[in-house]
């Protein structure tokens, strides 16, 4: 993991490398737990995002993830509450943590991109502010 995110660390989201040898053959990417800042306890991948369309649109109360766009690139919104930030994500060994109570939204998806998503918990709908409007009001509080 990265250790020049304090800044970021902070606010609930930040940029996070893992590492990746390149030899003649190509590049391998790879994570193992200790480089990572929570266990996972799921996986996912989102792909055939049609041009124009979002994902994410959502923060969660307890769930963290990491994002990695592992073939493209996409931006990544992140609004804490008090402070919003746009990240540029397209190289498969970089990818974003958003921590709980931090609101996402995936956007601008290169044709052909594929995210693969690490998260702390397994699902749960009920862990989801899906609402900005409930959103906000977490944090004005």
């Amino acid at each position: 993991m990265s250790k020049n995110n304090s800044k970021y660390e902070e606010r609930g989201y930040f940029l996070i490398k893992i590492p990746s040898n390149t030899d003649s053959r190509g590049t391998l990417a790879f994570t193992e737990w200790k480089h990572l800042p929570f266990s996972v306890e799921r996986i996912f991948w989102i792909y055939d995002v049609a041009e124009g369309k979002t994902r994410g649109g959502h923060a969660h109360s307890k769930c963290a993830e990491i994002v990695f766009a592992v073939h493209g690139s996409f931006d990544m919104f992140v609004d804490n509450g008090k402070e919003q930030e746009v990240f540029h994500i397209d190289t498969p060994d970089t990818g974003i943590y958003i921590g709980p109570n931090v609101w996402c939204e995936l956007r601008n998806f290169a044709p052909g991109t594929v995210c693969v998503a690490l998260a702390s918990m397994p699902y749960d709908s009920t862990g989801y502010i899906n609402s900005k409007d409930e959103f906000n009001k977490i944090h004005s509080k």
